[in-house]
């Protein structure tokens, strides 16, 4: 913990202490949520029961499930349909054959992917951590849980709720929406179906992301009448990018593009909500320094839009060059964590995505 000289001294080299806030920016939300990315992933390998369950103890908001599809058209939940990294499907020599290289969304992939894979396949994996050189703890937990799907984490989500009397909200990304359409397959029709098929997801909150424009137009009207208070989130990539929609397409227009005042007046006819990076709210350097912060929450503000940022992360490695910890570039380093995110909290964010939600609390609550 820092001492007030300590704090004193953060901010007067331009940085956010611990314990004393400049007053922040105004907010389109009455309290900044905790979005547990891909559940509570800074201790239990990301999107697993395991992981939502202790997202759900740690004092999340929202959980997020990331959803692809099965060749049998189920909505499974992993970050990529590539499983190379998050399963130990490389070490099932019954699925060998089905190892190669396909383009997604613009970009060569090699590996397993779900869309060769029945869910009864799918169910006989074992789910591995991801960042296994950073987060070495986790890997105990190698081999321990299936790929759960969409409906097992509603169920579970229903669950926690009913016994907490907490209310969870849920943060769905449809994946390679363009992708799994050149397939054959919906992603959309199946997500809809889903969430009109429990009560749970018909009245909780609801978010729904997507790196793509065109999905979110096209079931927009349709997710609001399954749920009404439900949001859409346009989640923005790298600045240089092109949506994946607009890629197949042939457009041009970037992120970067949907970033200005003019972009975001055009993403608000479709979205609720913006989902840029960190770096897009204050970028940094060649050496992973902080450098001078965008206008971007303001402008989206401005547009009537609300700002749910990714992702903070509790280990030097993430974090900007100011924060980090002279514990190596593994190291857990929570105050740094919380540092970070409460400098994007006085630029006025409405929410964060988070791998440790715990950590998240404490910045938003104001308990360290």
């Amino acid at each position: 913990m820092l001492t007030r000289r300590q704090s004193l001294g953060l901010l007067a080299a331009g940085l956010p202490a611990l314990h004393l806030r400049a007053k922040a920016a105004p907010s389109l939300a009455p309290k900044p949520l905790v979005f547990a990315h891909r559940g509570a992933s800074a201790l239990r390998p990301e999107h697993t029961l395991a992981s939502y369950a202790r997202a759900m103890m740690d004092g999340a908001d929202f959980i997020e499930p990331d959803l692809v599809m099965t060749r049998d058209g189920h909505l499974v939940v992993r970050h990529e349909s590539n499983i190379v990294g998050t399963t130990d499907v490389s070490e099932r020599p019954e699925f060998a054959s089905r190892h190669r290289s396909l383009k997604i969304d613009g970009r060569v992939e090699t590996g397993w992917f779900t869309t060769d894979f029945t869910l009864a396949e799918l169910k006989t994996l074992r789910a591995r951590e991801r960042l296994s050189t950073i987060r070495v703890h986790n890997t105990r937990y190698d081999d321990h849980f299936e790929i759960p799907t969409f409906e097992e984490v509603i169920e579970q989500v229903a669950a926690q709720s009913a016994a907490t009397g907490k209310v969870f909200g849920l943060v769905p990304e449809i994946k390679h929406s363009t992708y799994f359409n050149s397939l054959g397959l919906n992603p959309e029709a199946a997500f809809l179906q889903t969430i009109a098929a429990h009560d749970y997801t018909r009245q909780a909150p609801l978010e729904l992301q997507s790196f793509e424009t065109g999905n979110l137009g096209r079931i927009r009207a349709d997710v609001l009448s399954i749920n009404p208070q439900a949001r859409l989130m346009l989640l923005m990539g790298e600045r240089k990018d092109i949506p994946p929609d607009l890629l197949a397409d042939g457009k041009t227009t970037t992120f970067g593009d949907l970033m200005t005042p003019e972009g975001l007046k055009e993403v608000r006819h479709y979205a609720d909500v913006i989902g840029p990076s960190n770096t897009d709210l204050i970028p940094r350097d060649s050496k992973g320094a902080w450098m001078e912060p965008s206008s971007l929450v303001t402008d989206a503000h401005r547009a009537g839009l609300l700002v749910h940022s990714y992702t903070a992360r509790p280990e030097n490695h993430f974090l900007p060059a100011q924060l980090r910890s002279t514990a190596g570039d593994a190291a857990r380093n929570p105050e740094g964590m919380i540092a970070e995110l409460r400098r994007y909290l006085d630029m006025g964010i409405d929410g964060f995505f988070t791998d440790d939600p715990a950590l998240g609390r404490k910045a938003v609550d104001g308990t360290i």
